[in-house]
């Protein structure tokens, strides 16, 4: 049996990227006393949501990735602890050039790459094409000192094409760092993440913000949490509190459900190819 202890860190962003960044540092150090092995942070975590506004200002929170100094001081902070970290920033490529970006870091503090979110919302509240461009790395897996990890970022997780194609690049656990809030959605954040988790054999642990910040209405509610390959929730975090969510991740679970339901196996890709001609 191979046991991978994980944490989720679910907290509230400031105007202060100095601030959030202290704050997460100090949140991966409680996981580390629970004997987290693997930890993510959630979505934009050295700011608050900004995407609330449509504010040029907050092209100041991009950096370079891995160049920058947040994902530096992550990489010091991984080989202290023995940790993985999956560290999502704004990312600045170049001027004018930014990505919504999870950096992965080994537990050995080094750095193994990065995933750009693919798929970008524009409406009230979530204004994310005025501060990125779409992703264009596709769906990279990393091979961490103890698991094979995805990453996927909040709004993706309404598509599931990218989910199947980290299943299918070997990911044993893929993490959503998300920043969504209370009202039209609400109710597909236990349907859709739970069924990508049963679609691909694989753990998946998601993160949400919480509250309200200061740059607009948006109210965001928790519930971080952790679901095996048979869509059992095996840990949830609060609605409104911050917290560091640790739970213990059996990957011989994605095994035993993918011995039982054969979905790899019975999947007919020579059918699939008019899903990408429309």
């Amino acid at each position: 049996m191979t046991v991978v202890r994980s944490a989720l860190i679910q907290t509230y962003g400031s105007m202060s990227m100095d601030e959030n960044v202290e704050r997460q540092i100090n949140l991966i150090g409680q996981a580390a006393e629970k004997g987290a092995q693997i930890t993510c942070l959630q979505e934009l975590a050295t700011g608050p949501y900004f995407c609330q506004v449509q504010d040029p200002t907050f092209y100041s929170f991009a950096e370079p990735v891995p160049d920058g100094p947040t994902i530096r001081r992550m990489q010091e902070l991984a080989k202290k602890h023995t940790m993985v970290l999956i560290v999502p920033v704004y990312e600045e490529e170049q001027t004018g050039v930014y990505y919504n970006t999870a950096a992965v870091i080994d537990a050995d503090g080094s750095y193994l790459g990065k995933y750009r979110k693919t798929h970008l919302p524009q409406v009230q509240g979530f204004w994310e094409k005025f501060y990125f461009r779409p992703g264009n790395l596709g769906y990279p897996v990393f091979q961490t000192q103890y698991a094979t990890i995805g990453v996927y970022i909040c709004y993706d997780r309404h598509f599931p094409e990218g989910a199947r194609a980290l299943g299918l690049n070997g990911a044993e656990i893929v993490y959503i760092p998300s920043a969504t809030s209370r009202g039209l959605s609400m109710h597909l954040w236990k349907i859709e993440q739970v069924s990508h988790a049963i679609a691909n054999g694989y753990w998946v642990g998601t993160i949400n913000r919480i509250g309200k910040e200061p740059l607009g209405d948006n109210d965001f509610y928790g519930t971080s949490y952790f679901v095996n390959a048979r869509g059992e929730i095996v840990a949830e975090a609060s609605d409104t509190a911050e917290e560091v969510l640790v739970a213990d991740l059996d990957l011989e679970k994605n095994r035993e459900v993918r011995n039982v339901w054969q979905f790899y196996r019975d999947r007919r890709p020579d059918l699939y190819s008019p899903l990408v001609e429309r």
